[in-house]
């Protein structure tokens, strides 16, 4: 196959001073796409702002023969969010690709967390995600083209203790895609979710002694593709964790029918209607929304 390559492509890659952003933005520029390198530089906790986490990034795409200017304007905010993507209308002219990667981490079981911490971690992941969103889907919808990249997590599908904050933020962020990848369908834009795993700054704290090779080199590649004019697919989960890469899906059981139901008919039904012998997938795209009711409608017509 040959090299898929970016030339003349803009891309805008939030969080993208460090870690999986920065491998991302890299392995980009070196494929021919003007990167803008967003990152406010803040802590682990989202506290205090230093231009030179992006500015590095910058530095060394230039270094390499590439083009690249830093931003760091927070996707915390409706005026960051704006001011990320003007930056990339500003300097080179266009948005066709971006990358929301921007995330922080403040940890508390669900007992003790404070609104504050919830919120914060939710304005960054969540909100932010939406806010560089919002202002780049409709300048791709008139261009006809657009490959949206959002970042949730294995948190997101399956939760985990201490991080009640991050676990909903990276849920949300499958129900965003999957209606950009619903509206963007018709117009040339296509919107997937990647789970990505790896070892960054965000497993401080974390026992990672026994983990396999994670850099977050290994992943860049899953979204590069995602981030490609050849991809197909839109409106999708992919994860990437430890050289595996996988879709994820959602699923569910066939179900059993009833023109109406008791407690205990559920009660006795319960194993039937849990049962996952002869799954049913319904993509979101075209019309898995449409497709569950109307499966649940035949169910009840088939019945009459």
């Amino acid at each position: 196959m040959a090299e898929l390559r970016f030339d003349g492509r803009v891309a805008v890659i939030t969080g993208a001073g460090r870690g999986l952003g920065r491998a991302y933005a890299l392995l980009l520029a070196a494929r021919g796409a003007k990167v803008v390198v967003n990152d406010p530089g803040a802590s682990l906790k989202g506290e205090g702002i230093d231009s030179g986490p992006a500015q590095q990034v910058v530095d060394e795409i230039e270094a390499a023969g590439g083009e690249a200017i830093a931003c760091t304007s927070s996707v915390a905010t409706v005026e960051g969010g704006k001011a990320i993507i003007g930056t990339a209308l500003d300097h080179f002219g266009r948005i066709d690709i971006l990358i929301h990667n921007a995330g922080i981490v403040r940890r508390a079981s669900l007992k003790e967390i404070t609104p504050e911490d919830f919120e914060q971690v939710l304005d960054v992941h969540l909100r932010g995600a939406f806010h560089v969103v919002r202002p780049a889907f409709p300048l791709m919808c008139k261009a006809g083209y657009g490959r949206i990249v959002l970042t949730s997590s294995i948190n997101g599908l399956y939760g985990n203790k201490n991080v009640v904050n991050y676990c909903v933020a990276k849920a949300g962020i499958i129900g965003l895609s999957n209606v950009a990848a619903l509206e963007g369908a018709d117009e040339g834009v296509k919107c997937n979710v990647i789970l990505p795993g790896a070892v960054t700054r965000m497993a401080e704290g974390l026992d990672t002694s026994a983990y396999p090779p994670m850099e977050p080199e290994m992943v860049a590649p899953v979204v590069g593709w995602l981030a490609h004019e050849s991809c197909s697919i839109t409106g999708e989960i992919l994860s990437s964790m430890a050289g595996r890469a996988a879709r994820a899906y959602v699923a569910e059981s066939p179900g059993v029918y009833r023109p109406t139901w008791t407690i205990e008919q559920v009660a006795e039904s319960i194993d039937a209607i849990r049962s996952t012998d002869a799954p049913l997938v319904f993509p979101p795209v075209p019309s898995g929304h449409l497709d569950h009711i109307r499966y649940s409608f035949g169910m009840a017509k088939g019945a009459k």
